[in-house]
């Protein structure tokens, strides 16, 4: 059996950081697994809102392992990028479903009337976080006051959401927009810059004594690398779905047994990633992809009470222009359930 891979990679490197996305910018590499039965196998494309990078090691796992294939399914990987939409690929019917970098994506697109729900998430938290430096610590979100906070545009909502959790007014911190820039905290410029902590190579210049506060610590709740379809495609696909995340389950599964395995297998089919790289930072990947909760539930299982708070959160700093969604617009457990027996129980 071999596996047929098509690369298109742009060789401009983009670093797409900001709330939930972080990843240097190509377009249009798919993967694609092999036909091994004479049957036709359902084609699948998922759109995903950003490069494929170690947050993807499970899926591609998953395509370069045959997992997907065992499921009868073709699959093709759809990578966004900076001028790549995530959502009307998926609205349209061209991808079977997406993955979006962050839960509060989906909350926000629903908001505006787009038939979209989380079916599945996976990673357990956010990977974003605060980064500062041991001259003026921030362990805390109340270490904030009275500091310089670099952040980029995107990230905006997110602190001030963060700050009205813990009771904070924005004016005791002074918020200044640095892009991705992480040097501005080296030279002092400012006290903390943010970004993705599986960004390993962009954060290897503030050096070893960096401070991280995880969004995960600051009180409000998120998700990433959440999988999403349409309210037709959940009702209507749901068995294609359910085999579909069957398949990458099973690729999160090999991938934490096999982990430096499993980083090779990535760059492989994505060379613009670096080995080296990866397989220093896929011990994070995989604290994130499982706790305590996978452990018991499965891999890709999501609180519907944490999305709950982020959508009274997000819509009390006024983000929701058309008003907040419904929590049960938002999600969805039936595909979960449909894949409860499959999905790897690991912690």
């Amino acid at each position: 059996m071999t596996l047929d891979t098509r690369h298109t990679i742009s060789r401009r490197g983009v670093l797409k950081g900001g709330t939930f996305a972080l990843a240097a910018a190509t377009a249009g590499i798919e993967i694609f697994t092999p036909v091994k039965s004479r049957a036709a196998p359902a084609k699948v494309v998922i759109k995903y809102d950003w490069l494929m990078s170690n947050g993807q090691i499970g899926d591609v796992v998953a395509a370069k392992k045959g997992f997907f294939e065992e499921q009868g399914l073709e699959v093709e990987f759809a990578p966004g990028g900076p001028n790549s939409a995530t959502v009307p690929p998926v609205v349209s019917g061209q991808a079977q479903f997406g993955q979006f970098s962050d839960s509060a994506q989906l909350l926000l697109a629903r908001s505006s009337g787009v038939p979209i729900k989380i079916f599945a998430c996976g990673f357990r938290m956010a990977p974003f976080a605060f980064y500062s430096l041991p001259k003026a610590p921030i362990r805390t979100v109340e270490d904030m006051v009275g500091k310089r906070i670099g952040i980029q545009p995107t990230a905006r909502f997110v602190l001030d959401a963060i700050l009205l959790k813990n009771g904070i007014d924005p004016a005791d911190l002074t918020i200044t927009n640095i892009g991705f820039d992480m040097t501005p905290l080296t030279t002092g410029q400012v006290d903390a810059v943010t970004g993705w902590i599986t960004n390993t190579q962009a954060l290897s210049v503030i050096g070893p004594d960096r401070i991280d506060l995880m969004m995960s610590d600051t009180g409000l709740p998120s998700y990433a690398n959440v999988y999403f379809a349409t309210d037709e495609a959940l009702e209507t696909e749901s068995e294609t779905l359910a085999k579909a995340l069957t398949a990458i389950g099973k690729g999160w599964e090999w991938t934490h047994a096999n982990p430096a395995e499993a980083v090779k297998l990535a760059v492989e089919a994505y060379p613009q990633l670096d080995l080296d790289v990866e397989l220093e930072t896929i011990p994070r990947v995989l604290s994130l992809s499982f706790d305590e909760t996978t452990a018991a539930g499965g891999w890709g299982t999501f609180d519907p009470a944490a999305i709950e708070e982020q959508i009274s959160v997000y819509d009390q700093i006024g983000q929701f222009s058309s008003g907040a969604p419904s929590l049960e617009d938002v999600y969805t457990m039936k595909i979960l359930e449909m894949t409860a027996a499959d999905r790897p129980k690991i912690g």
